[in-house]
């Protein structure tokens, strides 16, 4: 019923559609979601993971998870972290799939709405150091479109590798477009 609900919003009232598809081969890696410049991302995401059936795992700031809000964030796969911890993050999430048959977590490269320059390096690590691919996820509200790409296994060249996925945002329209990349 709720992959209807969600195919229902998504298709027919949002007007969006989905390219692509995550790879049903793979039990972990990591997802990159861009350009994220509003909250519209966070519904789209979860409207597409439903459709594709991929349980999806995603960090959020400690505060979303307060109740009452916290109960529904942990349903859908919301992790809370505290940002002002300084702790390795990044070393925990790699435990986490070293613990695990499957895990898959979305992540969004800029890190915040708003406009950036560059991309936070936490994910690269995480899929680096964990052994799995990183999988580049579009928000496209000028097409109103998800593209997921292939796979994409990192090498021993950051950049290289940053340049590689930062092109398939180029052209890409986020919600608040002055915001996007590229």
């Amino acid at each position: 019923m709720i992959t209807i609900l969600s195919r229902f919003i998504l298709f027919q009232v949002l007007d969006w559609k989905i390219v692509g598809n995550f790879p049903k081969d793979l039990k972990k890696y990591v997802v990159i979601g861009a350009p994220h410049t509003s909250n519209m991302d966070f519904i789209i995401g979860l409207l597409v993971k439903t459709i594709c059936k991929t349980k999806i795992n995603f960090v959020g700031k400690k505060s979303l998870f307060r109740f009452p809000f916290g109960i529904f964030f942990r349903s859908v796969g919301g992790v809370p972290v505290n940002r002002k911890k300084n702790e390795k993050l990044v070393d925990s999430i790699v435990n986490v799939y070293n613990e695990r048959t499957s895990f898959i977590l979305a992540i969004s490269p800029e890190g915040t709405r708003d406009k950036v320059e560059d991309w936070k390096t936490g994910f690269y690590y995480i899929a680096k150091q964990a052994k799995v691919p990183v999988v580049a996820l579009t928000f496209d509200f000028g097409k109103r479109q998800t593209e997921i790409f292939e796979p994409f296994y990192t090498t021993d060249n950051k950049d290289a590798d940053f340049k590689f996925l930062k092109s398939r945002y180029i052209g890409i329209k986020g919600k608040v477009v002055e915001n996007s990349y590229g």
